[in-house]
């Protein structure tokens, strides 16, 4: 038997035009008091949505807080009631994400307005769960740069990174992973084991190069 090599000409193209590239995105969504005894209804609907649920907690904001959250809204009529109902019980706040999730969300809720919703879009969360335009029972983020504050708002913690351009990750992948994963692959023809997936994952994991590797006999100077 022999081992033919590829060129990476001979490689197949995996990247066709007709392939579309899929963003997974994220939004902040809030289930707000008067709809937050409808939580796991509202989860379950989320999840059929095609969402996927990264982050979840229940909590409840102070006025002070809800000042805060809500700040863009501040010298509006409506703010003292609005932070007043946001922190009269607890909320759920929910980290989505899946394809296009800000407007995706937004279309599921509707408008603001959950009595103008029950006519105009009867099918929509706020026309369901909603009793008025403050009492709408759900928030979305308003955009992509919202959501982000918006969720670093409700979860410290949560780190948002940039998604990588579609150069940037070809980039990466010629540099750090290619050349690995072709040796393996050349490994693996030469060896050619019987369970063909493990050999080759413990074989990346032997010869991973960002990994330091531990030289049998080394040696140790003395520091006088």
């Amino acid at each position: 038997s022999h081992l033919t090599l590829m060129s990476n000409d001979d490689i197949p193209k995996m990247d066709q035009p007709s392939c579309k590239r899929i963003y997974v995105e994220r939004t902040l969504a809030l289930i707000k008091p008067n709809a937050v005894d409808k939580a796991e209804e509202i989860e379950d609907i989320i999840l059929k949505a095609g969402f996927t649920i990264l982050q979840k907690r229940k909590l409840q904001l102070s006025p002070e807080q809800c000042s805060d959250f809500y700040a863009d809204q501040y010298g509006k009529l409506f703010f003292p009631s609005l932070t007043a109902f946001m922190s009269s019980g607890p909320i759920v706040a929910l980290t989505l994400a899946r394809d296009d999730a800000v407007t995706h969300w937004k279309s599921i809720i509707g408008p603001v307005n959950s009595v103008k919703a029950r006519e105009t879009h009867p099918e929509c969360l706020r026309a369901k769960y909603g009793t008025s335009d403050l009492k709408n029972g759900l928030h979305g983020s308003a955009t992509f740069s919202v959501a982000k504050r918006e969720i670093k708002f409700m979860f410290p913690n949560s780190i948002i990174e940039p998604f990588p351009s579609k150069e940037a990750t070809a980039e990466y992948l010629s540099r750090y992973v290619n050349p690995t994963l072709l040796q393996g692959l050349i490994n693996l023809c030469k060896h050619k084991p019987q369970n063909p997936c493990i050999w080759l994952a413990d074989w990346l994991i032997k010869n991973n190069p960002n990994k330091p590797q531990i030289c049998d006999g080394a040696i140790v100077e003395e520091v006088e």
